[in-house]
C-alpha cells in the first residue's frame, strides 16, 4: 500500500471515529459498525451496519449521511458510495444518501451557479453594493 494510500485510509478512519450514533451516544467506530472501506482513485466504498435491524431509520440514515459527508471532507476523494446492510429500511437509505450530493460537490455547484447568474462578477466576491 502506497504512503499516500495509507495517509488517505488514516483520515477516512480519523473522519469516521467522529460519527456518534445519535441514539447511543458512542462512536460508530467504537461500535464496530464499519464493514469495509475500499479505496480506489479517489472513491470511496463504505459498507456498515447498524446497531440493529430494526434501528429507528432515522438514525440509520443520519449515520449514513455522516459517513458520506464526513469521508468527503477529505483531501482528494471524490466520490463516497455507502452500502447499509442488515436493516429493514436499508435500501431506502442507500438510495437517500447516495443520490445526495456531497458538502464538496454542493458548494462547488452552488458558487458555478452564482457564477453563472452573475457573469463577469468574481463569486468570491460577495459584495452586493
Amino acid at each position: 500500500m502506497s504512503q499516500d494510500l495509507q495517509l488517505t485510509r488514516r483520515q477516512i478512519f480519523e473522519e469516521l471515529t467522529k460519527i456518534v450514533d445519535p441514539e447511543i451516544g458512542v462512536s460508530i467506530m467504537e461500535l464496530e459498525l464499519i464493514d469495509k472501506v475500499d479505496i480506489e482513485q479517489g472513491k470511496v466504498n463504505v459498507d456498515l451496519h447498524l446497531t440493529s435491524p430494526f434501528c429507528p431509520a432515522v438514525f440509520g440514515f443520519k449515520i449514513a449521511q455522516d459517513v458520506k459527508d464526513n469521508i468527503c471532507n477529505v483531501e482528494g476523494i471524490e466520490d463516497v458510495k455507502v452500502n447499509v446492510s442488515n436493516h429493514f429500511m436499508a435500501e431506502a437509505i442507500n438510495k437517500q444518501v447516495n443520490e445526495s450530493k456531497s458538502p464538496k460537490s454542493a458548494s462547488t455547484s452552488t458558487t458555478k451557479e452564482s457564477a453563472a447568474s452573475n457573469p463577469g462578477q468574481d463569486p468570491n466576491n460577495q459584495n452586493t453594493d
